[in-house]
This record gives C-alpha cells, sequence and structure tokens, in this order.
C-alpha cells in the first residue's frame, strides 16, 4: 500500500486553478513587449504618445469613446505627464511611475472599463479610498470628477 499523498491543485476563490487567462498573458506579453521596447539604446524609439493613440484606435465602441475623452482629459488638466502604453493600455507618468491608466472593458471581458491610479498618485483620504473607478459614459459630472482626481493626482 502507497503512503504518498496527492497534493491539491491551488484554487483561487472565484474556482479557477490560479492560472492567468489568456487576457492576462497577452497583457504581460505586451508590458514585456513595452519594456524591451524603452530599453532599446541607439535605435530609433517610437513616440509614446503615438503608441498611446494607436491603442485607442485599436479599442471599439464604447471603450474607444471613453478611452480617447479620458486621454483628451488627461492632457488637459495634466499636460505634464507623459503617455505611454502600460500592459497594452494607455497609461500617464510622472517621474518614470506610472501615476493613472486607462483599462478597457473589452480587452479584459469586463463589465464596465475603469480609471485607475497607482500609489503615486496620493489620492489618500483617511484610511481607505478607491484607486480603480468603473466608467460605463461619460457626462458632465464624471468629466468633472475626472479632472480632479488627476489634478489631485498629478499635484
Amino acid at each position: 500500500m502507497s503512503t504518498t499523498q496527492k497534493t491539491a491543485e491551488p484554487t483561487t476563490t472565484d474556482g479557477t486553478d490560479g492560472a492567468f487567462t489568456a487576457e492576462e498573458r497577452a497583457a504581460m506579453k505586451e508590458r514585456a513587449r513595452e519594456v524591451r521596447s524603452q530599453a532599446r539604446k541607439g535605435s530609433a524609439k517610437p513616440d509614446p504618445e503615438t503608441e498611446v493613440l494607436a491603442k485607442i484606435a485599436e479599442m471599439t465602441g464604447s471603450d474607444r469613446t471613453l478611452a480617447e475623452r479620458v486621454h483628451a482629459l488627461v492632457r488637459e488638466v495634466a499636460p505634464d505627464l507623459a503617455p505611454r502604453t502600460w500592459y497594452g493600455m494607455p497609461a500617464y507618468v510622472k517621474d518614470g511611475k506610472v501615476l493613472c491608466f486607462f483599462q478597457s472593458a473589452e480587452k479584459f471581458g469586463a463589465r464596465y472599463a475603469t480609471l485607475g491610479f497607482n500609489d503615486v498618485a496620493r489620492l489618500d483620504d483617511a484610511a481607505m479610498w478607491p484607486t480603480a473607478f468603473a466608467l460605463t459614459g461619460l457626462s458632465d459630472e464624471v468629466e468633472a470628477r475626472i479632472r480632479e482626481l488627476v489634478a489631485r493626482a498629478a499635484g
């Protein structure tokens, strides 16, 4: 009789086996390409804003509309932030670190697009605060909120 035990496969709370989705793997590959592109020395590097605009142009439907408007708002409110791609999505950098980013719903099969902020944004508000905001549409009120958040984050 064997006394070996079978090790359980790791699972997550959503019942999956913990493996990355195809969309997550694709985003990681895009990030690796971005890092290699940024590390190139001596060769012509693509213009980061051109790359961001190209990624936005690849989006469809409401994702494209939202991304175009978010891009315009960020460039208007915080022109010192440098646009670049991050995991294949539009992002905006301050002092070499990603401050905020747009994530399309379609890319990850999500219900809504998001506008996210990393810790360098310093949007701290007491002991708990949001770092990502769902975007399903743009109104004057939503655009005003985006302007306010980006202005605060960019300092």
